[in-house]
């Protein structure tokens, strides 16, 4: 019998060293991990506040709508961000000093109104950053943003929140909507009965207090059915009562242009034709997870042999994703169908798919990519060029408005010279 105790005690010292190697690796990625994220947010303060002259525009909440908004009768400017993915840990450090500095070098090159960040700003998986924590890489890039000074807006995205993370929705949504840390955050969390967080509206207006465009921004979620962890790719989309949401508010935006209208002092033609062009506010959505709808453009597009057919005119870009493949739910939703109806939104702004940047007008509405900034999710995505970028968009006093991309690699983007990526060919199929 003393044979099986000797295996027995054999098996306890086995297991108790595994334990101790476990827990000492723990207490290491710990400590790595703090001394990397010191020297983040040392980085992220040592970013000079830019250029903005004293008279600049600054949003006010407006008690007519209850959204922030901005009064211009000017070009108003946005700069769209998407999946900037800062990893917050001792893995990703380099590759993270590399997405804020990406960052504040086209923010400081477009000088903008305004930035939107499409989602993904943290990317808490830990084999690639060494890190579960995702509070980290957004007080990383909250405080960068608020050493530049320039207003923003985020949505979430899939990556910002894993299942595994240390904070949920909830608990990032306070850090965003903290204004005495980062007052230059127009982030709100939404109303409690909408499904997400950061459902919410910018305005921007001109000098008769008219609303000439809105900006919504949506939580497009995560993933779906069983697919916890998003490995089988199973993406989430808009629900319902966010459709109904973004409806009541476009109802919303009218009404207030109509009372705006009515309490000027206007001819009954001047009154007319104030109706006729501010009557109906035009809009402009923002989400992280594309819309069916951008695979049924660019598959129309393909079919066609990548030419524009009736309903699709490709604008720019290309689809870079391996097989050519569009990232989006399977699940229908009506949000398309309802943009088509109220006939309001003009374009549709996403990220994601961090090598497709196309823009494409699909039944008078323009499906845009936001170029990425990732340097860490994408394996050797740090040593390509041609995706990396930002998305300038013109909003005009008339609530037209125009968007094209940019290329991180150029002269105006001065930090950018300090990287040695290949400019690769996205799309064989495609100019890039």
């Amino acid at each position: 019998m003393a044979r099986p105790k000797q295996k027995k005690h054999t098996a306890r010292k086995v297991l108790l060293a595994l334990l101790i190697v476990i827990v000492a690796g723990v207490c290491v990625c710990m400590a790595l991990n703090a001394v990397a994220n010191t020297k983040l947010m040392t980085y992220a303060r040592s970013f000079e506040p830019l250029g903005y002259k004293e008279d600049r525009l600054r949003p006010e909440r407006d008690p007519a709508t209850g959204c922030v908004s901005f009064t211009t009768d000017e070009d108003f400017h946005v700069l769209q961000l998407s999946d900037i993915h800062v990893g917050g840990g001792f893995l990703s450090y380099e590759k993270d000093l590399k997405a804020l500095t990406a960052v504040a070098s086209m923010i400081a090159g477009e000088m903008p109104d305004l930035v939107i960040i499409t989602g993904d700003v943290a990317f808490p998986v830990p084999f690639s950053s060494g890190t579960i924590n995702n509070i980290r890489p957004v007080h990383a890039l909250c405080t960068t943003l608020e050493r530049l000074g320039v207003y923003w807006c985020v949505t979430y995205g899939n990556h910002d929140t894993e299942l595994y993370s240390l904070a949920n929705r909830a608990k990032i949504s306070k850090i965003y909507s903290d204004r005495d840390a980062y007052p230059h955050c127009l982030f709100e969390v939404g109303p409690e009965d909408v499904d997400g967080y950061g459902n919410y509206a910018v305005n921007v207006k001109n000098s008769m207090g008219l609303i000439t465009q809105t900006l919504y921004l949506i939580d497009s979620h995560s993933y779906t059915g069983m697919d916890y962890l998003g490995i089988f790719w199973n993406y989430d989309n808009i629900h319902k009562n966010q459709i109904d949401w973004y409806k009541a508010q476009l109802a919303k935006m009218n009404d207030a242009n109509a009372k705006t209208i009515a309490g000027l002092n206007l001819s009954a033609s001047e009154a007319a034709n104030m109706k006729q062009q501010f009557g109906s506010v035009k809009s402009l959505l923002f989400f992280h997870i594309p819309l069916k709808e951008y695979q049924d453009a660019y598959q129309e597009y393909v079919k066609n042999g990548y030419s524009d057919t009736e309903n699709v005119k490709l604008i720019y870009g290309t689809v870079g994703e391996k097989d050519e493949v569009i990232c989006c739910s399977d699940h229908e939703d009506d949000l398309f169908e309802t943009v088509l109806a109220e006939k309001s939104t003009q374009g549709i702004f996403c990220g994601h798919d961090h090598y497709n940047n196309f823009s494409i007008d699909y039944k008078g509405v323009r499906l845009t990519y936001g170029c990425s900034v990732d340097y860490l999710a994408y394996r050797g995505i740090d040593k390509t060029g041609s995706q990396r970028g930002c998305t300038p968009i013109t909003v005009r006093p008339d609530g037209t408005f125009e968007c094209h991309k940019e290329n991180y690699y150029q002269a105006k983007y001065e930090s950018s010279g300090s990287e040695a990526v290949t400019m690769q060919r996205l799309n064989p199929n495609m100019e890039n």
